[in-house]
């Protein structure tokens, strides 16, 4: 049991090791011989927890995915007396990746993603992410609809696939200074608006 924890603890060294070289010069340059050197791990150890480069990009992702999950639910179980629209909004910020503590992030995030677009690993990976996300968000814009009938959005499956390609721009949009944090947050917010001001249906 001790070595089983000892290999998981060190694959999530090794993929910490890999999200800081990607935030810093994106992964196509990442060989297995810097993540060691970055780990300050043997080469050895990285080959002993995986087999191949691939391998170590999708568990890297895998982690970072984890993380962002993590931050999504706890911030909804932080405010259980929260309305669904309240804890949408929540929600797709902290996947935005908007604050600045989270920036680092956001560029490992498109980092992979930009990978994903020829790796077909890392895309089937991506998109078990999104599904994940996507599941979270439908059941809160039914929980809206149910709590305000007609006035919310009349499909909540295509609404969380909008917020969910949304909230990726405008990561984007930040990372690159076409937008402020604060302009994002203010698109997030008109876009979430819109939604639960939506008319009646008569």
């Amino acid at each position: 049991m001790p070595r089983q924890v000892d290999h998981e603890g060190r694959r999530r060294l090794i993929a910490e090791a890999v999200c800081r070289l990607a935030d810093e010069s994106g992964l196509e340059g990442v060989t297995l011989r810097d993540v060691a050197a970055r780990a300050q791990v043997s080469m050895g150890a990285v080959q002993r927890c995986f087999r191949t480069k691939e391998e170590m990009l999708v568990f890297a992702l895998g982690h970072v995915g984890e993380r962002i999950g993590e931050r999504v639910r706890a911030r909804l179980v932080s405010s259980p007396a929260q309305s669904a629209a309240t804890a949408v909004g929540h929600a797709a910020t902290e996947i935005a990746l908007l604050r600045d503590e989270h920036r680092a992030e956001a560029r490992v995030w498109l980092a992979f993603v930009a990978q994903a677009a020829v790796s077909e690993v890392l895309a089937k990976t991506l998109k078990e992410n999104y599904a994940a996300l996507q599941d979270v968000f439908t059941h809160l814009f039914s929980e809206a609809g149910e709590a305000t009938g007609d006035s919310v959005p009349l499909d909540p499956r295509l609404e969380a696939r909008t917020l969910l390609a949304l909230a990726d721009g405008l990561t984007a949009h930040v990372l690159i200074g076409h937008l402020t944090p604060r302009a994002a947050r203010e698109v997030l917010d008109a876009h979430l608006t819109r939604l639960w001001e939506r008319p009646a249906t008569p």
